[in-house]
């Protein structure tokens, strides 16, 4: 799994149809519509996720390694 940075993994779910509801400090908030679920992750510039914390996000948001 290659690190990707928090603005890339916002880019890769808005393609997959989630959408931004808010933005909580450095927290992005993401969902789909008439959807009660939600994802929320750190953004902070262009750093990298954490590797446990990227692979978490991916598994919630159903991406695979060739998806991001």
């Amino acid at each position: 799994m290659k690190p990707v940075s928090g603005k890339r993994f916002c880019r890769t779910l808005e393609r997959r149809g989630r959408i931004l509801l808010r933005i909580n400090g450095s927290h992005h908030i993401y969902g789909r519509p008439n959807s009660p679920s939600i994802l929320p992750f750190p953004v902070h510039g262009n750093d990298d996720l954490p590797t446990g914390t990227q692979r978490a996000l991916m598994r919630l948001a159903g991406l695979t390694d060739d998806d991001v």
